[in-house]
């Protein structure tokens, strides 16, 4: 929990002086949701072997998220680098867990995970997290600066916080709860949030992504996504 809240402050306070008002308050906000969600305390997740989780991943996950984790196709999320926590957490998230439906649902990953064990999803988590991520790029150079706005500064007038006060100005995130973002694909970060506006996705303990996206036009959601397709 210390070190969680010591890093989100240190964001906030190390950037103050060159921050304008707008960038301060949202990232106080966010600051302040945080310290009241029990997000901001760690989970003892057992470190899992990246070994065993590359033979998983290797027949399991590569035909769509590549073998590396760097899938090339838009709509399935990029893995590599991520961390191994957070990968373990939507693993179990998509299987029914003590005769409750799944908490995230996908057709597709329900039949991919049916198979795992605990152990098998925290050892895919550990393979992956030791991937290096290939750099992404923007397409869209207008839009991703008009998201790049909203990442780093929010929008005030809608109470909408910044990104980076969970994910990181770099969009590294925040480990174990807030994943990197960098270099993900725009399609599939747009398809995400779409997902927590509707509560097709309603994973997020608290439901703080689902509180922030309440907050976010289709706009500013699509330039979020562009921007961080090219966040490196």
């Amino acid at each position: 929990m210390l070190k969680c809240s010591a890093n989100l402050t240190y964001a906030i306070f190390l950037e103050a002086p060159e921050m304008q008002g707008m960038k301060v308050i949202s990232n106080l906000v966010m600051f302040i949701a945080l310290l009241l969600s029990n997000q901001i305390f760690a989970e003892n997740i057992v470190n899992g072997d990246p070994g065993e989780g590359e033979k998983i991943a290797s027949k399991v996950c590569a035909g769509c998220h590549n073998a590396d984790g760097n899938s090339i196709i838009p709509s399935n999320p990029i893995l590599a680098g991520q961390h191994p926590e957070y990968i373990t957490k939507q693993l179990l998230n998509f299987k029914p867990q003590d005769n409750k439906p799944a908490e995230r649902k996908s057709p597709v990953m329900a039949a991919m995970v049916a198979p795992l064990s605990a152990e098998d999803m925290k050892n895919i988590g550990a393979y992956y997290a030791q991937q290096k991520p290939t750099p992404g790029a923007a397409k869209n150079k207008e839009l991703a600066e008009q998201g790049e706005n909203i990442y780093r500064g929010g929008n005030i007038e809608s109470g909408l916080p910044a990104c980076s006060g969970c994910h990181s100005p770099n969009g590294s995130g925040i480990p174990p709860h807030y994943p990197r973002l960098a270099g993900q694909h725009a399609e599939y970060t747009v398809a995400q949030l779409r997902y927590f506006r509707t509560g097709q996705r309603a994973n997020d303990t608290n439901s703080v992504m689902r509180g922030i996206v309440s907050r976010m036009s289709e706009q500013e959601m699509n330039a979020v996504a562009e921007f961080i397709s090219g966040l490196n």
